[in-house]
């Protein structure tokens, strides 16, 4: 196993204790990672990315069900955290089981949040926001059928919002600014679309921007993501992993050639994640 290189950010001790890893093909994780912070602070944190296989959105269901494990035991053999997070809807829907199998620790994955749209939902019309590859899945009919069988449930994929989220995080031009006002509207034109007043966030990067997704509907509605129910079951996990020092935070990108400008160091830093380093 490759060691990369580490581009230290600012000085802290090396992290002490088991960390937690958090996962996922790009910088959507962070909102998962926010909510891990919340209930756990002194936590050491890797957070590893994907890069060099982002997006996992337009990758297919093999793809992924290959890759995932493959990497994850990488980083787990390198970093020995004390669970692992996937951050990440898609690859969660597709490859979680295949990612428990390959992993000797507790693996948490990211669901869309369906049951709690379900509950919430007055009109009884919910949406379904995620990447092109989550909404398709088996697994959303699933929990479509199980936890909304009355409701009337409105999909759409929206692999633009995603690149936008990546280029709004990363401090550059977005490719389509408009991507949130598309993403809603997409929602809104289907049949039925005008009643929808609750709409599932089923990609870790939609979180992010959640306030301009908001600006974006016609109507108030409640956006709902997973993160706070992440959080919860890691704090439940891990509150018997001793901890040693104060909380440290690492950054980790497959991509070799990976060195992060200012804008995402920063971004980075507002996370805890205080290093940075290549893990091919």
């Amino acid at each position: 196993m490759p060691e990369g290189t580490s581009d230290t950010i600012a000085v802290q001790r090396e992290v002490s204790g088991p960390p937690i890893l958090v996962f996922d093909s790009g910088l959507g994780g962070l909102s998962v990672l926010a909510c891990i912070r919340e209930s756990l602070p002194d936590a050491p944190i890797v957070y590893a990315m994907d890069e060099a296989g982002y997006p996992y959105g337009s990758r297919t269901d093999t793809d992924i069900s290959r890759r995932l494990p493959r990497i994850l035991a990488r980083l787990a053999a390198r970093y020995r955290p004390a669970l692992a997070v996937i951050a990440c809807n898609t690859a969660s829907t597709i490859a979680l089981a295949a990612a428990r199998a390959a992993l000797d620790i507790p693996v948490i994955g990211t669901v869309p949040a369906v049951r709690t749209a379900a509950e919430r939902s007055r009109t009884r019309v919910i949406g379904i926001l995620g990447t092109t590859a989550t909404v398709r899945q088996a697994y959303v009919d699933r929990l479509v059928a199980d936890f909304a069988a009355d409701c009337v449930v409105l999909r759409h994929g929206a692999p633009d919002l995603v690149d936008y989220v990546e280029a709004h995080l990363r401090d550059r031009q977005p490719l389509r600014p408009n991507a949130p006002i598309t993403a809603i509207q997409s929602l809104h034109d289907q049949p039925d679309g005008a009643s929808l007043d609750t709409v599932v966030l089923a990609c870790t990067h939609f979180p992010l921007v959640a306030d301009k997704l908001a600006t974006a509907a016609p109507r108030v509605l409640t956006l709902i993501d997973s993160g706070e129910g992440i959080a919860r079951r890691v704090a439940s996990l891990y509150q018997s992993t001793p901890q040693n020092g104060p909380a440290t935070g690492i950054a980790v990108s497959t991509l070799v050639s990976s060195k992060p400008q200012q804008s995402l160091r920063d971004l980075f830093a507002r996370y805890g994640l205080n290093r940075f380093e290549t893990c091919a």
